[in-house]
């Protein structure tokens, strides 16, 4: 009587069965470290993770005990799983037909590694078939304490980019942290990466606080980040495909410190800029060109600090706020009055969520300098105003002041179709700053709601929702 072979010989024998490319999908689904384990069950499965199209290695995930260390076995793992063996029982060469399609590499500029590392993203990208590479580079902690290291992994960066320019024209995401360049340098940089959909630059700087230029009329790039990024000035000459510009840096110009060229498809804006007590605000209008009419959204901060924008007269703004719907205005400080803010929604008649922030916590503490120089921005809204497409204002950081109150009360006034109106935010124990996260018991703040909703109702017929928590 013949014996039947076992259910774990049918499921071994069901598995070797199936094809490399539904193995492929299964094991792709994994974190790369347990495909690479999979890999070693058995000589069936030992050369599918050297055919994964999608490979994100991080230097996090390397042990050592200095910087150097793990970047040996950073690179070792770059090499070894993008430099593909062929086939065991196969005539052809993987190498030919391997195709990886997304690759993220995150590592430290180590300058003993970096040739190594973009010898074999040359070898990959040159089969054409890469659709996104993204570097994530940042120099080791240990060796940020002094400007010199920030400047020497600057430069040896900047050697790694022109000694590999095949990986960095198939670039699509680029992430830099911590590095300092000379600003022709990082000029070269972007217009070498041919590909480059995405910029990120945090705590860069430039040497000598110089003007960075970006002038790239035939690039990709759709999004640049500046975060605590130092230059004099940032000026976008042409960046005909941007459509998102994050910027919280400092800038050291007496002068307008961001310049909008050619940036027609731009649709989102965030700025934040830490100036110093000498400057002088600066017009809106002075920083966008006509051509960046798609603007739909805009964020700017203030950090507690000076007012940095100067209000101005609709007309200034008016071609380039005419696609406007979102506009919020974060970390006003508290003693502020708010009517200038309404410069923006005169000048943005298709305008339909407005924000502000008004969060502000003294015991945090400021220097008496910055103190000194905040003062209130004085602007009159004209008479006559009124804005039609309002639907939403958001206050956080709301007080139970006659200063909100009466800003708020306005904004019912002259926006006519306002929906909703909502209030956030409760004292902090510490100071007079708002902190929503202050627990208060649940009569207090029924109290507190109903006060708030009868101020701004008494007297007035309009049916606006107020929702205060």
């Amino acid at each position: 009587m013949e014996s039947r072979p076992s259910k774990t010989g049918q499921s071994r024998d069901r598995i070797s069965a199936l094809p490399d490319e539904l193995l492929l999908g299964i094991l792709e689904r994994l974190r790369l470290r347990d495909a690479v384990r999979a890999g070693a069950v058995s000589t069936r499965w030992w050369h599918l993770p050297h055919q994964l199209s999608r490979l994100i290695l991080s230097r996090r995930n390397f042990h050592g005990t200095t910087p150097h260390e793990i970047m040996d076995a950073f690179t070792g793992a770059t090499q070894g799983l993008l430099c593909v063996p062929p086939l065991a029982d196969s005539k052809c060469d993987c190498r030919s037909t391997r195709a990886v399609k997304v690759l993220r590499l995150n590592f430290y500029v180590s300058a003993p590694h970096l040739s190594s590392i973009g010898s074999a993203v040359e070898d990959t990208v040159s089969r054409g078939q890469t659709e996104h590479l993204v570097f994530d580079v940042v120099p080791p902690s240990s060796d940020l304490r002094h400007a010199s290291g920030v400047t020497k992994f600057g430069q040896q960066f900047m050697s790694f980019s022109r000694a590999c320019p095949i990986a960095f024209r198939w670039l699509t995401c680029l992430f830099l942290s911590s590095l300092k360049f000379r600003a022709f340098d990082l000029q070269r940089l972007v217009r070498a990466c041919e590909k480059l959909k995405v910029l990120y630059l945090t705590s860069c700087r430039l040497v000598k606080d110089s003007v960075l230029k970006i002038d790239v009329p035939n690039s990709v790039i759709e999004k640049l980040q500046f975060f605590h990024f130092r230059c004099k000035r940032i000026d976008l000459v042409s960046v005909p495909k941007l459509t998102q510009l994050e910027c919280f840096y400092t800038a050291y110009s007496k002068k307008t410190p961001l310049l909008l060229g050619y940036v027609p498809e731009l649709r989102k804006v965030e700025l934040c800029s830490h100036v110093k007590g000498w400057k002088a605000p600066f017009a809106l209008s002075e920083c966008f060109s006509m051509n960046a009419c798609k603007l739909s959204e805009l964020y700017l901060e203030f950090n507690c600090r000076k007012i940095w924008v100067k209000p101005e007269h609709p007309k200034q703004l008016s071609g380039i706020f005419s696609n406007l719907t979102r506009v919020a205005l974060w970390f006003i400080f508290p003693e502020c009055d708010l009517k200038w803010t309404l410069f923006i929604l005169d000048a943005a008649p298709a305008l339909k969520n407005f924000a502000l922030n008004r969060i502000r916590h003294s015991c945090f503490g400021q220097s008496p300098e910055e103190n000194a120089l905040k003062a209130n921005v004085v602007w009159e809204p004209p008479k006559d105003m009124k804005h039609l497409n309002l639907k939403l204002l958001v206050v956080m950081g709301f007080e139970e002041e006659d200063q909100v109150t009466n800003y708020i009360r306005i904004i019912m006034e002259l926006a006519v179709g306002l929906k909703k109106i909502k209030l956030r935010g409760h004292p902090c124990k510490h100071c007079s700053a708002i902190d929503p996260e202050t627990p208060r018991r649940f009569e207090e703040d029924e109290a507190r709601r109903h006060r708030v909703r009868e101020r701004l109702t008494h007297g007035s017929s309009s049916s606006v929702q107020i929702i205060v928590s």
